[in-house]
């Protein structure tokens, strides 16, 4: 997503060879991956020789938590079940990590990233 929000104009489409060359990935683990996040309306595809992916919408308005909401939900539920004599106050604390977490991935936007990426070193 990254990748494809900092090319992202609206029109110009980034193929999937680029992407996974770019991000060191495979090619075929990426397609499924971009699937998820085409089918949650995060990413728009084209089809034939001059094919490829762009965001369906500005990066502005993509935020991490849709992003992993479309590639893995589990990861933001809370999955303890709350049994035994631990159970009530463990669960308490993992719904609380959960909900932190959700916070802060609804504050990051692929905006966010792509305008501060990590290790940018800048000389004078």
């Amino acid at each position: 997503m990254a990748q494809l929000a900092k090319h992202h104009d609206g029109r110009t489409l980034t193929q999937l060879e680029d992407l996974a060359q770019r991000e060191e990935v495979s090619g075929n683990f990426l397609v499924q991956i971009l699937n998820d996040l085409r089918r949650a309306g995060l990413v728009e595809s084209r089809r034939g020789r001059a094919g490829g992916y762009l965001l369906a919408k500005g990066a502005e308005a993509i935020t991490m938590r849709q992003v992993v909401e479309a590639v893995d939900p589990t990861l933001l539920q809370c999955s303890v079940m709350g049994g035994g004599e631990s159970g009530a106050a463990v669960k308490q604390a993992w719904e609380k990590v959960s909900t932190e977490v959700t916070e802060s991935l609804d504050g990051i936007t692929l905006e966010s990233i792509v305008a501060n990426p990590a290790g940018s070193m800048f000389y004078i």
